[in-house]
């Protein structure tokens, strides 16, 4: 046995994920540290009213998102066949934890709200990931890396929605994107497989729906 590689029974895993659940959803998302990225510029001072309230509406939809990516990653990582998928995918959470509270200390700056549906994207997220991980590992980083590749071109639609002066929200997003294609790239190279085309149409619609509802609720 290697005793470099940590085993986890089922009773471990179950632990973690509650933990996990409980953590996303009270705003303590595990992360890496890493300070939010920030233009030297005070956007929000130069931000009209309808500016404001749209920087507000696309960084509830990024929050909204990133809580998606912490169930799914979380329901794969609980049916995970092998103890090395599920150490890429926390790794991949932890890391877009720091996403997440980006966007929640951005809509704070805004003086805005997070999505109040925030325990329905997450226990919806949690029951595709879970699903997606029983198809095997393979599959599972597959799903890892065509939900970065979709995150990653919804990002640049709202980098090109932002309003041009709102630097700070533009350099989270900007970093939140190179995050993302990382990710992907390293899902791929630890074997996921491409996804048949309808899976990835289904998962654009799930998205669709997380966006829509998200933006002003």
């Amino acid at each position: 046995m290697n005793k470099f590689v940590r085993y986890y029974s089922f009773v471990d895993q179950l632990i973690i994920s509650a933990d996990q659940s409980l953590k996303t959803l009270s705003h303590q998302t595990e992360n890496t540290g890493r300070a939010v990225p920030a233009s030297n510029i005070l956007s929000q001072d130069k931000l009209s009213p309808e500016e404001h309230k749209l920087s507000a509406q696309l960084m509830r939809v990024n929050h909204a998102g990133e809580i998606s990516a912490q169930a799914l990653y979380n329901g794969q990582a609980w049916v995970a066949k092998s103890d090395a998928t599920r150490a890429i995918l926390w790794q991949a959470a932890k890391e877009e934890g720091d996403h997440l509270i980006w966007c929640q200390t951005r809509l704070k700056e805004l003086g805005s709200h997070t999505s109040y549906l925030n325990p329905l994207w997450y226990t919806g997220s949690f029951m595709i990931g879970a699903l997606a991980g029983l198809f095997g590992d393979e599959k599972s980083l597959g799903f890892l890396a065509e939900t970065e590749h979709q995150v990653e071109q919804h990002l640049s639609e709202h980098l090109e929605k932002l309003p041009a002066n709102d630097f700070d929200s533009k350099a989270i997003l900007e970093q939140m994107r190179l995050d993302e294609s990382q990710h992907a790239q390293t899902a791929l190279d630890r074997g996921g497989v491409e996804l048949p085309f309808f899976v990835k149409v289904l998962m654009k619609l799930t998205s669709k729906i997380m966006t829509t509802f998200s933006k002003n609720i």
